[in-house]
């Protein structure tokens, strides 16, 4: 090669002087006759063959035990008043009840589920305002309330 010169360049290329037929490959066979489809008719969905989506028990049973044992320890400081340690215990409790609200939320978005208002993963339509704006009050008067109820024990 000189030094000018690329490796493809037409100079470079060294041109074929024969091709060899088709025919020395062997006759094709067809793949044979498929059956056409049947027309789809209306309302039939193949959605239908994959497995529904849902969750399982030992995908809930963490998330539910978590719930139960937080808002157990959060309940019973409140109720009954338990001494200096009983803010500390319910305060523990909370924060596990949302925890398992958390995990809870997670699961059901990876299912696909959601919550009224917010549309679906993946759709690319915008929430709706209204909605985002309640759950947003509705879950910031939860907390208030229950740090309020957690300092009055004090």
């Amino acid at each position: 090669m000189e030094s000018g010169e690329t490796l493809a360049s037409p100079r470079s290329l060294h041109p074929l002087d024969e091709l060899e037929p088709l025919d020395a490959l062997g006759p094709l066979e067809p793949l044979g006759s498929a059956d056409p489809l049947p027309p789809i008719e209306e309302g039939q969905s193949f959605g239908e063959l994959r497995p529904q989506r849902r969750l399982r028990l030992w995908q809930l049973a963490p998330i539910i035990a978590l719930a139960v044992g937080g808002s157990l320890m959060f309940a019973f400081p409140l109720a009954f008043e338990s001494g200096d340690a009983g803010p500390v215990v319910a305060m523990l409790g909370l924060l596990l009840c949302c925890c398992a609200a958390g995990w809870g939320l997670t699961a059901a978005r990876r299912l696909g589920q959601t919550w009224p208002g917010l549309p679906a993963q993946g759709s690319g339509a915008r929430p709706d305002w209204r909605f985002v704006g309640g759950y947003a009050v509705a879950i910031a008067l939860l907390a208030v309330l229950a740090v309020w109820r957690v300092a009055r024990l004090r």
